[in-house]
């Protein structure tokens, strides 16, 4: 039986005057790949002042549903929508918690006696292009919804915050101090301190291996938020993680779903290490793990491997302002 993911797009009206970009569309995007795979039920919402457009942009995946504000522009004369920056569900995720791709939609409107229509693609930047493929969608504009009303109950969140379950590291010149948010506010409302981890030890075992750093990034947020999946077959995978050489995260088995942590960058470092120590090494050796960075609402990805040799580690750097 093949999956059915649910995506509710609310972002700015479309009327059915053929010169603006206002309304509520609603339609089915398809994954642009051989195949069958998952597809998404979308609904785009939009208001627009001049040329600009904005609204909600929301969706329904499985066990739950997100929405964000979003923006874009709207060209009367070549009657182009388009929208920067959409956070979609990877496709091949087990549920709303999943991988997130960060993509842009590009449509055309087109009005005739049969109704209003917007044929347009989700897109990902060139980096990405493989693992979120194109979905592509056909836009029917829904004359009943009063987007308005939509947009102004404020379902819509504009930043992501931590959950019950994720990690805030806050990195300083004594290290990392390691927290668990409580409640589902901002980090600046009640955390606790987490579980003392059982340090001298497991820093002994990480400084036996030998570690790799497979690869730089470069961010431009004071924090980023940092999840872990397993990657492949889910074969029971467990990691440690160390920030700079020191534990943050402890014997921890990963899987479909995320296992998250908020990093407050320290400013005086030059660069940050995050690597990833093996405690196992699943049913399928060796022990390896899709790494995903987000700085602001901007994914990284990239693919960890570790044994019982050597750990695979990630540098991250400060990109520098532009002048």
């Amino acid at each position: 039986m093949h999956r059915i993911i649910l995506i509710s797009l609310l972002i700015l009206s479309l009327k059915s005057n053929a010169q603006t970009a206002a309304g509520s569309w609603y339609g089915k995007a398809d994954v642009v790949l051989d195949g069958t795979f998952n597809n998404y039920l979308t609904e785009l919402v939009i208001k627009q002042k001049g040329n600009k457009v904005e609204g909600i942009f929301g969706y329904y995946f499985r066990n739950g549903y997100q929405s964000f504000f979003v923006k874009g522009t709207y060209d009367p004369k070549t009657r182009q929508v388009s929208i920067p920056n959409i956070p979609v569900t990877f496709y091949k995720a087990n549920s709303i918690d999943g991988v997130t791709c960060n993509m842009s939609f590009e449509g055309t409107l087109r009005v005739s006696k049969v109704g209003s229509f917007v044929r347009g693609s989700f897109m990902s930047d060139g980096s990405y292009k493989y693992t979120c493929p194109e979905l592509r969608v056909l836009f029917s504009l829904d004359s009943l919804v009063e987007e308005d009303e939509v947009i102004n109950e404020g379902l819509a969140k504009k930043l992501w915050q931590p959950s019950v379950e994720d990690m805030i590291v806050v990195d300083d010149q004594d290290g990392p101090e390691i927290k668990t948010a409580v409640t589902n506010s901002t980090l600046n409302r009640s955390t606790v301190k987490s579980p003392v981890l059982n340090v001298n030890s497991l820093t002994n075992l990480f400084k036996q291996r030998q570690t790799i750093v497979t690869n730089e990034l470069a961010v431009q947020s004071d924090s980023i938020r940092v999840s872990f999946y397993d990657n492949g077959d889910i074969d029971g995978d467990s990691i440690s993680v160390f920030l700079n050489g020191s534990p943050i995260l402890e014997k921890q088995i990963i899987s479909a779903k995320a296992t998250t942590l908020y990093i407050k960058l320290d400013s005086t470092k030059e660069f940050h290490d995050i690597a990833m120590f093996a405690e196992n090494l699943g049913r399928i050796p060796p022990n390896t793990a899709l790494m995903v960075v987000y700085d602001g609402d901007t994914p990284q990805e990239v693919f960890l491997s570790s044994n019982f040799q050597q750990n695979g580690s990630v540098r991250i750097r400060k990109r520098e302002k532009k002048k």
